[in-house]
C-alpha cells in the first residue's frame, strides 16, 4: 500500500544524544495504546518519554478496522477528525455465513492502515509534549532494592542506556519478549493468529463496500475478511482467535497453517477470488500473533503497568483490538493523573488501573463466548437467517458493534430461544 503524503507532517524522533537519563513516565511501544497514553499524560504536563523498537512509519499486521470503540477513544484524544479525514468510511459490517447468507449490520465504521494510524497517533503524542525515540529497544526493567521498577535499560543503536522513571508503561503488543523480560508474561502462546495482505484493485471499488467478515468450513476454526481501504486498496485476511485451543496449545501452533487457510478462503469465497484475480498484491502477506480477552499477562507490578495488546486487549470472536488498545492506554494515563491529583500511593494508582481493566473484563468474556461462531460456522448461518427476518435482531447485532448489546447473548441458550420468538 502506498505511503501517502496525506499523513500529518512529522517531527523527527530525538537523536541518541538527546535521550534523557530520567523522566516521569517511560512508555515502551508507540502503537495505539502507548501513543494514546503518552498523549493524555503529555497534555496534562507530565514528563513523558515514548519509545518504539522500530522507526516511525513501520508496518503493523492488522485488519485496520475502526469500529465505534475506536471512534470514541479517538474523540477523547481529540484526533477523530484528522483520522477520519484519512480513513475509508464504511457504513456496514457484512456478515456472510457458510451457505452464502448475508446480513449488513450498520455501524460507525472506517478503515485506515496501521502504518498511517500509528504514525498519526505518535505524532499527536509529540505535539502534546511527549519526547519520542525510535528505534530504541526495551531490554529489561531497572529495579530498586525492594524490587520496584524505577526505569528501563534500553538499546539504542549499539549503545545500552539506562533511563530512570517514576513509572514504566509496557505497550509492546502481542509478542511476549518484553513481558517476559519484565516478569509480566503469564502465557507465551498467543491466543490468536492472523494473516493479512493489501490488494490494490480499482475495479473492485464499489463492489465490496462493507467490512465483510466471512465464516465457512473452509476457514474453520477462524474467519476471513475483506475491508475496503483508502487508495483503491483492500485489506484481506484470515484470523483464528482461539488458536492455542484449536491446535492443542503451546508447541502445536505451527500445525495451524494460516497460508493454507487464506488460500482456502480465496478459493471458497468468490469476492475474494475476484479481488485476487483483478487486483495486485501490494507487498507480502504477513502474519502476526494476537493476545485476547485481557489474559496472558499480569497487568501491573510496583512501578509498572501493562496496556494494549500486551495486556490482551484484543477481542476474541472479531479480533478487533485498536479501540480497546487505545482505551486501556487512556485508562493507564487516567490512573496516573488521578494519583497525581489525589496524592495516591503507588499501590492505589495500580489498583485504580487494574479496577478499570476488571470493569472491562465481563465484556471480553462475552466476546469469548461468542467465539463459538468461529468453531461452529453454522451458528452464523442461523443468526444471519433470523436477522434477515427480524429487525430487532439486526438492531441487537448493530448494538454489539456499538457496545450496547452483549455479543455472547447472541449465541447463548436464551439468545437462541429469542431467535425464534422475535
Amino acid at each position: 500500500m502506498s505511503e501517502q503524503a496525506a499523513s500529518p507532517a512529522t517531527a523527527k524522533p530525538l537523536p541518541l544524544e538527546a535521550l534523557p537519563d530520567r523522566c516521569e513516565v517511560l512508555i515502551v511501544g508507540a502503537g495505539p495504546a502507548g501513543s494514546a497514553c503518552a498523549r493524555v499524560l503529555a497534555q496534562a504536563g507530565v514528563d513523558v518519554l515514548l519509545i518504539d523498537q522500530q522507526p516511525q512509519g513501520r508496518d503493523k499486521i492488522c485488519g485496520d478496522g475502526l469500529i465505534p470503540d475506536a471512534h470514541k477513544a479517538l474523540q477523547r484524544l481529540g484526533l477523530l477528525e484528522p483520522v477520519m479525514s484519512l480513513a475509508q468510511h464504511v457504513a456496514h459490517v457484512g456478515c456472510i455465513g457458510p451457505r452464502g447468507g448475508r446480513i449488513d449490520v450498520p455501524g460507525t465504521l472506517a478503515v485506515l492502515p496501521r502504518r498511517q494510524l500509528d504514525q498519526l497517533l505518535s505524532q499527536a503524542a509529540r505535539e502534546a509534549g511527549a519526547k519520542f525515540i525510535a528505534p530504541a529497544r526495551f531490554e529489561k526493567p531497572l529495579e530498586d532494592e525492594q524490587g520496584r521498577v524505577i526505569g528501563a535499560l534500553l538499546k539504542v543503536g549499539d549503545a545500552l542506556v539506562e533511563v530512570q522513571s517514576q513509572w514504566l508503561i509496557l505497550a509492546t503488543g502481542a509478542v511476549p519478549k518484553a513481558l517476559s523480560a519484565a516478569g509480566m508474561c503469564e502465557r507465551h502462546t498467543p491466543s490468536g493468529i492472523a494473516l493479512r495482505g493489501y490488494v490494490r484493485a480499482p475495479s473492485m471499488v464499489g463492489r465490496i463496500k462493507a467490512m465483510d467478515v466471512v465464516w465457512s468450513q473452509a476457514v474453520r476454526p477462524g474467519y476471513g475478511w475483506i475491508f475496503p481501504a483508502p487508495d483503491n486498496c483492500f485489506n484481506i485476511g484470515v484470523g483464528v482467535t482461539d488458536s492455542h485451543s484449536a491446535v492443542g496449545g503451546k508447541g502445536s501452533k505451527k500445525e495451524l497453517n494460516l497460508r493454507a487457510i487464506f488460500d482456502a478462503f480465496v478459493a471458497s469465497y468468490e469476492p475474494a477470488a475476484q479481488l485476487m484475480r483483478e487486483g495486485e498484491l501490494v507487498g507480502d502477506l504477513k502474519g502476526a500473533p494476537l493476545r485476547c480477552t485481557l489474559e496472558g499477562a499480569r497487568w501491573s507490578r510496583p512501578g509498572l503497568m501493562v496496556t494494549g495488546e500486551a495486556a490482551g486487549s484484543t477481542y476474541s470472536f472479531t479480533g478487533e483490538g485498536i479501540g480497546k488498545a487505545m482505551e486501556t492506554g487512556i485508562l493507564a494515563a487516567d490512573a496516573l493523573l488521578a494519583g497525581r491529583q489525589k496524592s495516591w500511593s503507588e499501590g492505589q494508582v495500580r489498583e485504580a488501573f487494574e479496577q478499570s481493566l476488571r470493569a472491562l473484563k465481563p465484556k471480553f468474556d462475552l466476546y469469548q463466548r461468542a467465539n463459538k461462531v468461529n468453531a461452529f460456522p453454522w451458528l452464523a448461518d442461523l443468526l444471519i437467517w433470523r436477522a434477515q427476518r427480524s429487525p430487532r435482531l439486526l438492531q441487537r447485532m448493530s448494538g454489539v458493534l456499538n457496545e450496547t448489546s452483549n455479543p455472547g447473548n447472541l449465541v447463548s441458550l436464551k439468545g437462541f430461544s429469542r431467535l425464534f420468538l422475535e
